[in-house]
């Protein structure tokens, strides 16, 4: 064990927790009308607490256990069997492996919550994000992390795909799930309305921001020049896809919004992530001022062309983020231009087939919509029997 990785990764975990808790709650609450701040609040906190028992039981198991098939870790590790004070992965006790882990299976589920929001069952939020999280992200992190068929050594040779921190792992696997759900709920009444708090927004893009220093520097597993490449390329993909979202709304529109521009931050973010541990920082600036662009006009297809309500464009931003910077890995000789794209590819059509059947089982349990007197009420009033704001707005 080494104290210094242990130390650093203690904190990365606090990090990633971090922005999930509070702040992915309070980018996406600000977004919403005020009649639904509390509900997704909600779906963020249980989602939180469902993935981290599942991840206990068997999550880990499925991602990181001993399994020799390379599609899955087998149960070998149900419960933690086997994880004591004394078990090391790599330089790490393996409980805070467990434990770093986790925070990314929270917040992976947790990202889709942005496509649903205002018009979901929260019967159907649990029992999907649940199901989702055991048979389509657990499975794709062992073959991508945990020396599956996708990894070094698997079908691709002795070079496999390149992934940091999750781009495959985490933002194409959210945002694939995202839009299909999407499209399987249909658009929200009066969908146009704007957000009712801005501020809250920049508040929980900011911790975010914050947090994507554990979420990527992490990733490296230990304390040295490594993470700090990549907490220093992740900062400067973030900064410069904001200013490039933001000249380029200005360009479109004539005025560059807050809200806009803390939605450049989070795409130069999820753009950075799969390639912070390959690239340098003039890479990072090129990552982030393409990123702003590209996913902004990602928002404007999604919404005018192909009219999915992606309520808070998880996939325009999110996905197409993590694709693109998944695939400037092997532009910037980092990868392999297969491993990459194929395995683009194959998360993509599988993430795609489980999520379908995952909502046409979920939904033949429980609703996957609220009744539109729900919906006209607010999920905050209707659902949960509370209400942030003496509002109706």
């Amino acid at each position: 064990m080494n104290a210094a990785d242990t130390a650093w990764i203690m904190t990365a975990t606090a990090l990633v927790l971090f922005m999930t808790l509070p702040g992915l709650a309070l980018f996406y609450g600000g977004l919403v009308r005020s009649r639904n701040v509390l509900s997704v609040f909600m779906h963020c906190y249980a989602i939180a607490c469902l993935m981290s028992v599942l991840w206990f039981f068997v999550g880990y198991s499925i991602a990181f256990g001993s399994g020799t098939s390379g599609f899955w870790g087998g149960l070998d590790k149900l419960g933690l069997n086997g994880v004591t004070v004394d078990s090391l992965s790599g330089t790490l006790p393996e409980i805070l492996f467990f434990a770093f882990q986790m925070t990314f299976a929270i917040i992976t589920p947790a990202l889709i919550v942005g496509a649903y929001v205002e018009r979901v069952g929260f019967g159907f939020v649990m029992l999907f994000s649940g199901l989702w999280m055991l048979i389509c992200y657990a499975p794709v992190v062992h073959w991508v992390w945990g020396g599956g068929f996708l990894a070094d050594g698997g079908i691709f040779g002795d070079v496999g795909v390149r992934d940091f921190a999750g781009g495959i792992v985490v933002h194409e696997t959210a945002g694939l799930a995202a839009l299909i759900i999407a499209f399987f709920l249909g658009s929200r009444k009066n969908s146009h309305t704007p957000p009712h708090n801005p501020g809250f927004v920049m508040i929980g893009a900011a911790m975010l921001w914050v947090g994507w220093f554990g979420f990527n520097g992490g990733s490296q597993l230990a304390a040295d020049g490594g993470a700090a490449m990549a907490i220093t390329v992740t900062h400067i993909s973030a900064a410069t896809a904001s200013l490039s979202w933001a000249l380029w709304e200005r360009i479109k529109f004539g005025k560059s919004s807050m809200v806009g521009i803390v939605t450049g931050t989070i795409a130069g973010l999820a753009s950075i992530t799969p390639a912070s541990g390959f690239v340098g920082p003039w890479e990072a600036l090129i990552i982030g001022a393409v990123a702003g662009v590209m996913c902004q006009e990602a928002v404007l297809l999604i919404r005018n062309k192909a009219k999915i309500d992606d309520t808070l464009d998880v996939f325009a931003v999110h996905g197409v983020g993590g694709i693109f910077g998944t695939i400037m890995i092997a532009a910037f000789g980092a990868g392999s231009w297969a491993a990459q794209l194929g395995s683009l590819a194959i998360v993509g059509i599988y993430t795609t087939v489980v999520t379908v059947a995952l909502v046409f089982i979920c939904k033949a349990i429980t609703p996957l919509r609220v009744s539109e007197e729900e919906e006209t009420t607010g999920l905050d009033l209707a659902v949960h029997g509370e209400r942030a704001y003496d509002l109706t707005s």
